[in-house]
């Protein structure tokens, strides 16, 4: 199973209705779960201390980010690049961790990219746009508009990636997080597992969902976080289950009620 965190697990660090004891039980039933998050601001470390303080057991090995996607395709596609990261601390951190070389100035950068950042202000949008029109390569790690958070959402990556583009006028590259095709093979390669056997659960239509549907992946969306039941009308794609949260999720996979345990 490929299971989302923001609104699906949690909603501003605070366990959802349900969520620990599902999974705990399907850890119990010895259901493979991968924690995939398009939130680079942690790293997959980080992310399983969080999942642990809330009660869930995870491993590093369990959580596969977007920041961690994209560090894999820079050492393979961009090999002893420079890069411009707009990025928060973290992920400069984990750059750093793999030995990728980063600037700060839009004329020494090979590769912009762009990732969720609230720390994105005007100088960092400048380098970016002077990089981008020297020709640099424009990389992104997620597509998200919006982060699901306690009062709301706040402004993701897809804003950061819309004003490059604007501005610069041409487009990003390469997105690595769901739902592209790169996301859904490495946490695949991850499960080893095939897609067919595989169920994504998210809160999210244009990135959890659409992983599954364009990746031949069964999916649930939960109803925990940003997708309204009325999105469902128009949405283009469409997702095989809808869950009110994640409690519903050990029965929909046919795992016995825990009094019968």
């Amino acid at each position: 199973m490929i299971c989302d965190l923001d609104g699906t697990v949690y909603r501003a660090g605070r366990p959802l209705p349900g969520a620990v004891e599902a999974l705990g039980r399907m850890r119990a039933a010895n259901v493979p779960v991968l924690f995939v998050s398009n939130n680079p601001t942690r790293s997959s470390a980080a992310y399983a201390e969080r999942l642990r303080t809330l009660g869930v057991a995870a491993a590093p090995e369990d959580v596969l980010t977007s920041g961690g996607v994209v560090i894999d395709w820079l050492l393979a596609e961009a090999a002893g690049a420079q890069v411009l990261l707009i990025g928060e601390s973290s992920l400069h951190a984990e750059f750093a961790g793999h030995g990728i070389g980063l600037v700060d100035s839009g004329r020494d950068a090979d590769v912009v990219v762009a990732s969720f950042d609230r720390t994105f202000h005007y100088r960092k949008w400048m380098e970016a746009f002077r990089a981008l029109r020297a020709g640099a390569r424009f990389v992104a790690t997620n597509p998200d508009p919006t982060c699901p958070v306690d009062d709301g959402e706040v402004p993701d990556c897809g804003g950061i990636i819309a004003a490059l583009e604007v501005t610069v006028g041409r487009q990003v590259e390469v997105v690595v997080g769901k739902p592209s095709a790169m996301m859904a093979h490495a946490a695949l390669d991850r499960l080893q597992a095939a897609a067919h056997e595989v169920l994504v659960v998210g809160d999210r239509l244009d990135t959890d969902v659409r992983l599954g549907t364009r990746n031949g992946l069964d999916t649930a969306l939960v109803l925990t976080g940003v997708t309204d039941p009325t999105d469902l009308h128009t949405a283009p794609d469409q997702p095989t289950f809808v869950l009110s949260d994640l409690a519903a999720l050990p029965s929909l996979v046919g795992l016995p009620g825990p009094e019968a345990g």
